[in-house]
């Protein structure tokens, strides 16, 4: 049993790890439209957001525990604190260099959730042979969680309330990243058992099943990587049905939802509170921020007991969401005034929480021990599948959506605003 003190250091820990990995990635997805503008659609930012991400989790089981943990760490913060400052500097018109800018950030985002994720299998609470209470996991869900909603309101705060620059905003975020270095050797308790820092024996198992021992270590290396991929690619299957695609199908409605339809769900801003909406792009941050906190909420509950094993479950409620928000943007029914419409998109949040938490949690209950820390990783690739096939279709989507509107006289969609 782990003491309270020690427990509650690794909650910390991995609740920064998961709050700095993800804050980044809210903040440029909150400010799509002062990015890109209104005119393009914002799944170009998506895209931009999630591809390198979701490549590198496609590609890092088959190379991942060859890399040390602390080059990933460092790997992380320049990749990520280049790309802030990239975004924040490159000229207004120089929506390449912003997009590279964002690509860097997705990279540093992919590296440090697989990372983070395999980490947390050396810090867990019980019976790991029983799948045990992984503290790691818990701290590192709400902490993704909690850069939802930090970094969403506080985008709205500085942005709508305050009103700072965007670039000045995108600038002061850039620092955030250094918030790795001092949580990983100032505040991060050692292992609860060991870990090596190159490679974790994964390697030399694959190797002895496949035939490729000490004994034949004179056999061409591209047998000994040939092998290597067959046997990671065998070792992957099993966790593809339970576990990859249902949390893929509940991204891909949710950010159908967050960035193909919401910025056509727009209302007269003369019925709305103008302290809040001043505009219609202010309409999309909201709904942005009403979503990360139903995000929190839902990825914080595993902490209180709360676990929900039908995984189907929440991608069926959450395509019901896509569906009804659809229907919404062409007849602009059910809701006839935003406030409803704010409930459904804390359910979405909430419904995208559930299905992530109780996704990792459910693998480490279910793997076997020696498999718990790579598969912890190869799940990590759901997430991004889902967003990167909702970006596709948002490419289509948003502007088919902002085009019926037209058609009916309500050109709102078009007058998003930019930076």
């Amino acid at each position: 049993m782990i003491p309270l003190q020690i427990s509650t250091k690794i909650f910390t820990s991995f609740f920064i790890f998961g709050l700095l990995n993800n804050i980044l990635y809210v903040i440029i997805l909150s400010a799509a439209i002062d990015l890109v503008g209104s005119a393009t659609p914002k799944g170009v930012v998506l895209l931009a957001d999630i591809m390198p991400s979701f490549t590198f989790k496609l590609v890092a089981p088959f190379f991942i525990h060859f890399i040390p943990y602390k080059i990933r760490l460092y790997s992380l913060v320049g990749l990520s604190t280049t790309g802030m400052l990239l975004i924040s500097l490159s000229p207004q018109q120089s929506i390449g260099m912003k997009v590279f800018g964002i690509m860097l950030a997705s990279l540093s985002s992919g590296v440090g959730e697989v990372s983070f994720l395999q980490l947390t299998h050396f810090y867990t609470v019980g019976d790991r042979s029983n799948g045990g209470n992984s503290i790691g996991i818990s701290g590192f869900s709400s902490g993704t969680g909690g850069a939802g909603l930090c970094g969403s309101f506080l985008f709205m705060l500085m942005t709508n309330m305050i009103g700072i620059p965007v670039k000045i905003v995108l600038l002061m975020f850039a620092i955030c990243p250094l918030g790795f270095l001092a949580t990983y050797y100032l505040l991060l308790p050692a292992p609860d058992h060991e870990y090596h820092e190159i490679g974790d024996g994964i390697f030399n198992e694959e190797t002895e099943e496949i035939g490729i021992g000490t004994a034949d270590s004179d056999l061409p290396v591209v047998s000994t990587v040939t092998g290597h991929i067959k046997v990671t690619v065998e070792k992957i299957k099993p966790l593809i049905i339970p576990f990859v695609i249902p949390l893929s199908t509940v991204y891909i409605s949710e950010y159908v939802i967050n960035q193909g339809i919401t910025p056509t769900l727009l209302f007269p801003l003369k019925d709305l509170p103008h302290w809040l909406f001043s505009n219609y792009r202010d309409i999309y941050v909201v709904y942005g921020f009403l979503y990360q906190l139903g995000v929190f909420i839902s990825r914080s509950s595993i902490s209180f007991g709360i676990r929900i094993k039908r995984l189907y479950l929440l991608s069926v409620l959450q395509f019901v969401n896509v569906i009804i928000t659809v229907i919404q943007s062409i007849y602009d029914l059910p809701f006839t005034s935003i406030w409803l419409l704010l409930i459904l998109i804390l359910y979405e949040g909430l419904l995208g929480g559930f299905s992530y938490v109780n996704t990792f949690v459910s693998v480490s209950e279910g793997v076997p021990k020696t498999k718990r820390e790579f598969s912890l990783g190869c799940v990590s690739v759901s997430d991004g599948m889902g967003i990167a096939i909702a970006g596709c279709i948002n490419l289509w989507l948003e502007r088919k959506l902002c085009g019926f509107q037209v058609d009916r006289g309500r050109d709102w969609c078009l007058n998003g605003g930019s930076v």
